[in-house]
């Protein structure tokens, strides 16, 4: 049990409350909003997968990032020290381990931003007349393609480098400037993609299996389990993320109302996606349960079909970017942040290190789907649910229990909900199992 924040005075902090906003709204929303939250929801059936998930989202969810960002400011420690002073059994090992994750973790992701930022090239290069196959960097199902291959080691290269430029910068002067320009378009542009999308002719089929169409008996565990994990990613719980930008929160930072902003806006991008999407896709007749490829096999098809489509395919795969990137810079602080506080490496030899081990991490899932797709699913969906597991369970089981109140009550003004700490103690933990359990029968099994 740890009673005294150890947490060092001289760590860098956020500037402003829109600031930090900013910066956790970026770091939640990612790829999860914008590319996953839509597939998921035409895969699970819509309306009801929607309304599950913003239940769950609040409930859940929400609660859940409170306890990583209070483990965070807790400790003034990343994933990468907060576990062992937070008091968990093991705690050095614990976040040694989640910390190794985040280096395979980031490398397909950063790949996959790759994919996203040629898309978008190929949106610019119709106009101009360009014979230019934006899926020509996708990998293939199974063996070897050169071409591919080729492509995603150039554009993994300048995603990863784009990011060390922001890294090296620092909190305040990199990742929070960043965020503050990045996160306010990325709303902007869903918001001109939604007014065309329901402008199309046939629009209003697409709104309606969206959100018009619930019915209790669509309502399946399955369809639960989808949403719960849904909640996770789109906040980008996993005792990483959200547990080192903790550490940056000063004493003033209001953890459950920050929380309660970052979770409305990391579900409106989702949903908002998802009205820029689906009436676009039931106007021109395409399948809505296509799957991970309705972003980069569905929505190109619809682009095609729309007068000036180039223009609106240009500002979804920009901003699709915009909120992926501001995830990948999250992935990289962790290891950055975890190098400078555990060792004598200085912030830039730090960002070349880890800059470097995440390329060579990024190699393998190049290859093909059938690497891919599980190096996803394992370092990815499966060990996020762990790792947010592990950060709740330290922070309202490792704690005192005065402390833990008076951390998540720290620049509130008013106590902490005692029902709520309950809440966070018992329901939280048993809905991330739920979650683990259903990416072992799905994935593994």
């Amino acid at each position: 049990m740890k009673s005294d924040s150890p947490q060092p005075s001289s760590r860098e902090t956020f500037t402003s409350r829109f600031g930090l906003l900013m910066t956790m709204i970026g770091a939640a929303v990612g790829l999860g909003a914008i590319w996953r939250f839509p597939y998921m929801a035409g895969r699970f059936g819509g309306a009801a997968f929607v309304l599950f998930y913003l239940a769950v989202m609040f409930f859940i969810g929400i609660p859940a990032l409170m306890a990583e960002w209070s483990l965070g400011r807790f400790t003034g420690r990343g994933t990468l020290g907060a576990f062992e002073r937070g008091g968990f059994p093991g705690g050095r090992y614990v976040g040694g381990f989640l910390f190794g994750i985040v280096f395979f973790a980031t490398g397909y992701y950063s790949n996959a931003l790759g994919w996203v930022a040629f898309h978008a090239l190929g949106q610019v290069a119709k106009p101009l007349g360009f014979d230019f196959d934006p899926s020509a960097i996708l990998p293939p199902a199974s063996g070897f393609d050169a071409t591919s291959f080729g492509l995603q080691l150039l554009m993994t290269a300048l995603v990863i480098g784009v990011c060390g430029l922001i890294l090296v910068k620092g909190l305040r002067k990199g990742i929070e400037r960043a965020s503050k320009v990045i996160v306010p378009a990325l709303f902007l542009i869903l918001i001109i993609l939604i007014v065309r999308s329901l402008t199309l002719p046939g629009a209003a089929e697409g709104i309606k299996w969206y959100i018009g169409s619930f019915r209790f008996h669509d309502l399946t565990p399955g369809v639960m389990a989808a949403a719960l994990g849904m909640a996770f990613f789109s906040l980008s719980l996993g005792g990483t993320f959200m547990v080192i930008y903790g550490s940056y929160l000063d004493r003033s930072a209001d953890i459950p109302r920050n929380a309660v902003l970052t979770g409305i806006s990391a579900s409106l991008a989702g949903i908002l996606a998802g009205f820029a999407i689906f009436p676009a896709v039931f106007a021109f007749g395409l399948e809505p349960a296509s799957g991970p490829g309705l972003i980069f096999t569905t929505l190109p098809l619809t682009f095609e079909q729309m007068p000036v489509g180039w223009l609106f395919g240009l500002l979804f795969f920009t901003g699709l970017f915009g909120a992926a990137f501001l995830s990948d810079v999250a992935a990289f602080e962790v290891l950055v942040g975890g190098l400078v506080d555990n060792t004598r490496l200085v912030r830039r030899k730090a960002v070349i290190l880890a800059c470097g081990v995440v390329f060579v991490l990024a190699i393998p899932p190049m290859i093909n789907y059938k690497i891919f797709i599980p190096w996803d699913l394992t370092f990815g969906s499966g060990m996020q649910a762990l790792g947010s597991l592990l950060a709740v369970v330290t922070a309202a089981w490792c704690f005192r229990r005065a402390e833990a109140l008076k951390e998540l009550s720290a620049g509130s003004g008013k106590p902490f909900p005692k029902w709520l700490y309950w809440w966070l103690r018992v329901a939280v933990p048993v809905a991330i199992l739920i979650v683990g359990l259903n990416w072992l029968v799905e994935s593994v099994f």
